[in-house]
C-alpha cells in the first residue's frame, strides 16, 4: 500500500499509531512493524471498542522527573556542608621504625559533614579517631585544620570541628519516622570523588552491626545506595535533604548492601561527645561468654529467658568482685531487665548507671542469688 508524508498508519488490534517521514513509500503490513517507524502514542480501547489516546510516555517522563526533582533538590541543599576529611594516623610501633629518619604514619581519607554554623563535623570514628593530624576540604576547595572533639568507636561516631567563616550546614532529621522502600541519598567521597551522590531505598531497618571494638551497634539503617570507600562519615538524607543516618559500612563482596548509623543514636552520641569528650558507659568488670540454660532451670526458677552470660573471669577490685561475683556464675538479669546475651548487657550498661546501684541476679550452681552491684565508667582502650 502507499503511504503519503506525514500519514499515521494503525498497526494491530491494540490501535499502535504509527508517523512516517517519506514523500510516499509502498509498505506491508509486516515492513509496517519494522524498527524504523517512530512510535507516536499507544492506545487504550475503551470499552466501544473506539481507542483512547494514553500517552504513557508523557507519563512515565512525569514520574522520572520527580524523582530525579526529589534527589537533584536534596543533593544541592547538602552538598555544600559535605566535607572531605584526610587525616594521618599515628602507626603503633612508628618510632621503632625510621627510614631516613621519618617514622612511617599510615594516611586515610573519608567524609563527613558540618552540622553547626560554628564548625561542628559529624563523621565516622574509624575515619578521625586516633588521628594525629586531620585536614579538612569543603565542596568549594576551602581546607582547614580540625580538631577531634570526641569518638565512640562502639557507634562508629566521631565529632570534629573547624573554625571558617559563614559555613553551610546539614540539618538532622529523624530516623524514627523513615520506612523501608524510602528514598534515600548518599553524599560522599568515594576513592577522593569529592561530592559524589548515589540515590536508593532503605532496604530495611533495626538491624544489628558490628563494630571494630566488638560491641554491637543498633537501630542500624540498611540501604542500597552505592557506597565505597571514602563514603564512610558522609551522610545519608531523605527526599527532602535531612540527614537520617551516617554512613557507616559497606560489605565488600555483596552489592546493594550498605549500613548507616541512624541519626538518632547519633544525636544521642554527640551530645555526650560534646559535654564529656567521649560517651559515658558503665563497667562492672568481668569477661563472659553466652550460655543456654537448661529447660528445667528455666521452669524451676521461672525466669523471662533461655540463656545468659556465663562468668568467665572476674577483674581482681572491680565492681563486680566487690559484689561478690563469682567465676562460673550465670547472669540472667538486671534490675528488671532480662540478660539473654552479653550483647544485651552490654545495652544495659549505660551512663545512668555509672555510679548507682543496680540488681544483677545470678544462677550459681542450683541456686537463685540477687547482688547489688556499682558500676564504674567504662574507660577507653
Amino acid at each position: 500500500m502507499a503511504v503519503q508524508r506525514g500519514t499515521s498508519l494503525r498497526i494491530g488490534g491494540a490501535g499502535r499509531i504509527f508517523s512516517f517521514d517519506t514523500q510516499e513509500t509502498d509498505v506491508t503490513a509486516s515492513q509496517a512493524a519494522r524498527p524504523h517507524l517512530f512510535l507516536v502514542e499507544d492506545l487504550d480501547p475503551d470499552a466501544s471498542g473506539r481507542g483512547a489516546a494514553q500517552p504513557r510516555e508523557a507519563n512515565d517522563e512525569a514520574l522520572l522527573d520527580a524523582y530525579s526533582r526529589a534527589v537533584v533538590s536534596a543533593a544541592e541543599l547538602v552538598s555544600p556542608a559535605v566535607v572531605k576529611i584526610d587525616v594521618t594516623k599515628r602507626a603503633a610501633g612508628a618510632a621503632a621504625s625510621k627510614p631516613r629518619g621519618e617514622p612511617r604514619e599510615p594516611r586515610g581519607s573519608g567524609s563527613g559533614f558540618v552540622f553547626t554554623p560554628d564548625g561542628l563535623i559529624l563523621t565516622n570514628s574509624h575515619v578521625a579517631g586516633g588521628a594525629s593530624r586531620i585536614d579538612v576540604t569543603l565542596s568549594d576547595g576551602q581546607s582547614f585544620d580540625a580538631q577531634l572533639i570526641g569518638d565512640d568507636p562502639h557507634t562508629d561516631l566521631a565529632v570534629i570541628k573547624i573554625s571558617g567563616p559563614k559555613l553551610a550546614t546539614a540539618g538532622l532529621g529523624n530516623s524514627r519516622g523513615v520506612r523501608v522502600g524510602q528514598l534515600v541519598i548518599a553524599i560522599g567521597n568515594p576513592y577522593g570523588f569529592e561530592c559524589t551522590v548515589t540515590a536508593g531505598v532503605v532496604s530495611a531497618l533495626g538491624r544489628s552491626l558490628r563494630a571494630q571494638s566488638g560491641r554491637l551497634i543498633d537501630d542500624v539503617i540498611q540501604t542500597d545506595a552505592a557506597l565505597n570507600p571514602g563514603n564512610s562519615g558522609g551522610p545519608l538524607v531523605n527526599s527532602s535533604g535531612e540527614v537520617v543516618g551516617v554512613n557507616t559500612a559497606i560489605i565488600m563482596p555483596a552489592q546493594g548492601i550498605c549500613f548507616a548509623t541512624a541519626i538518632d543514636t547519633a544525636k544521642v552520641v554527640v551530645g555526650q561527645l560534646l559535654r564529656h569528650g567521649r560517651v559515658r558507659r558503665g563497667h562492672i568488670g568481668v569477661a563472659g561468654q553466652n550460655a543456654p540454660l537448661a529447660r528445667r532451670i528455666v521452669r524451676h526458677f521461672g525466669l523471662p529467658v533461655e540463656s545468659g552470660v556465663r562468668v568467665m573471669s572476674v577483674e581482681a577490685g572491680s565492681p563486680a568482685r566487690e559484689a561478690g561475683v563469682e567465676e562460673g556464675d550465670v547472669i540472667v538479669a538486671w534490675d528488671d531487665n532480662p540478660v539473654p546475651s552479653i550483647d544485651a548487657l552490654h545495652r544495659l550498661l549505660t551512663e545512668q548507671y555509672v555510679g548507682a546501684s543496680a540488681q544483677v541476679t545470678l544462677l550459681r550452681r542450683t541456686q537463685k542469688l540477687v547482688r547489688t552491684i556499682r558500676p564504674t565508667e567504662l574507660q577507653p582502650r
